[in-house]
């Protein structure tokens, strides 16, 4: 058909490392640019303490990215209607073609991650913040490239789509509490949609790699059509899907524990203020 739109396909290769290079030199001056013309000029006028100094250069520069990555990953979502059908997850696998917005994406992530890598020792970021960092940033860095390498480029699209969403909703919230302390409703919606995020992503690695991918299991383990689907593989999959999950989850209840005891302390000493000030107003009536 002649008005039929034409589409150019593409895969990995060894070519791909070149282009990831290149473009985490990009992302390294895009992060110098905005630390210099943006977050620099703010934190001037915040007079912040250093370590909220740090926390607040860390939570500017992921706000950005995660606010990029979340519009063009769901632009990509719905141009090619991954949403719409479940069942692309696993239906056709290997997706070893991708279309160029896919591949592009994909390449920008990873060399975003191996840029933060070099970032902790340009920022000079404090020793103590440099292991906690360091797992996120790996993390990442395993994850969204087994998902390139391995053709599960549906699944790992549409479970970064909203997990980035929920980080920029907490970077953006740490942001507003810099400022202004009182501004903490962010947290709130954050906790939710952290807990329905760390739900679905559980329930749509289970469906792909324990029912979908299950039906149309490759007998052979084929590098070179692609074809990852063999019982190791998935298995190992879902194991680090799952792992990493709860390991989200258990620093999330620690993080709200540790807001919870801090939150009953600020309580404490205002309570002794009203009680000592309720005592004084009783014994005035006494004197008189």
């Amino acid at each position: 058909d002649d008005n039929s739109e034409q589409f150019h396909f593409y895969d990995y290769g060894p070519k791909d490392i070149a282009t990831i290079f290149f473009y985490m030199l990009v992302a390294i001056n895009l992060h110098a640019v905005i630390q210099e013309y943006i977050l620099d000029k703010i934190n001037r006028r915040l007079h912040l303490s250093k370590t909220k100094h740090s926390k607040f250069n860390e939570s500017g520069q992921l706000a950005f990215f995660y606010l990029f990555s979340f519009l063009w990953g769901a632009s990509i979502l719905n141009t090619e209607e991954f949403m719409m059908n479940p069942t692309s997850l696993w239906k056709d696998y290997p997706h070893s073609r991708m279309i160029f917005q896919v591949k592009f994406f994909y390449i920008c992530q990873i060399a975003y991650w191996l840029h933060a890598l070099p970032e902790l020792y340009f920022q000079k970021i404090r020793k103590e913040d440099i292991p906690r960092q360091l797992r996120y940033i790996c993390l990442y860095i395993a994850h969204i490239s087994g998902a390139y390498i391995l053709n599960l480029q549906h699944l790992g699209l549409i479970l970064m789509v909203p997990h980035y969403l929920v980080e920029l909703i907490f970077h953006a919230s740490r942001l507003f509490y810099f400022s202004d302390e009182n501004k903490q409703k962010g947290f709130t919606i954050w906790a939710l949609l952290f807990i329905m995020v760390r739900l679905l992503t559980l329930t749509l690695s289970v469906l792909t790699f324990g029912f979908g991918l299950a039906r149309v299991e490759n007998p052979g383990f084929s590098i070179a059509d692609g074809n990852f689907n063999v019982l190791p593989v998935r298995i190992g999959c879902l194991g680090a899907v799952c792992l990493t999950q709860a390991w989200m989850m258990w620093k999330f209840i620690n993080f709200q524990l540790k807001k919870w005891r801090e939150h009953v302390k600020n309580q404490i000493p205002k309570k002794k203020i009203t009680n000592t000030k309720n005592k004084r107003i009783k014994k005035e009536p006494n004197r008189g």
